[in-house]
């Protein structure tokens, strides 16, 4: 079916949440040089991993850092293969910088905000 979706979640900073917010949670924002890859994780767990114990102690984002859930056709991820980077709840898929367009595309529906983290702490 042309409309089934793969849920999948996204770790940021303020800074990227900002470019996020200013295109109407409808696409993520180009990668930056030295970025050759966009990295959306499979579930909940890792992502808020992620922007706990990365984003929301580095002092370069102000200490917070944000869950994002949004859905993508399963007919666009179909030609990523996922990549398990750790135990097996670490589950990413390796997107191109340059098929982040494609990607944003695929995008069905708003990127929501699921989680904050502001110093390590869940709010």
């Amino acid at each position: 079916m042309e409309s089934e979706t793969t849920t999948l979640y996204r770790p940021v900073g303020p800074s990227e949440l900002a470019l996020i917010r200013e295109v109407g949670y409808t696409g993520f924002p180009p990668r930056l040089a030295g970025q050759p890859i966009f990295y959306p994780v499979v579930n909940l767990e890792y992502a808020s991993q992620i922007a706990r114990d990365w984003n929301a102690k580095d002092p370069r984002t102000g200490y917070r850092g944000f869950v994002t859930r949004f859905r993508v056709l399963t007919r666009f991820l179909a030609k990523y293969e996922p990549q398990q980077v750790g135990s097996s709840m670490h589950v990413e898929y390796w997107i191109p910088a340059e098929d982040l367009a494609s990607f944003n595309k695929a995008i069905v529906g708003a990127i929501e905000i699921v989680a904050e983290f502001d110093g390590g702490r869940e709010s």
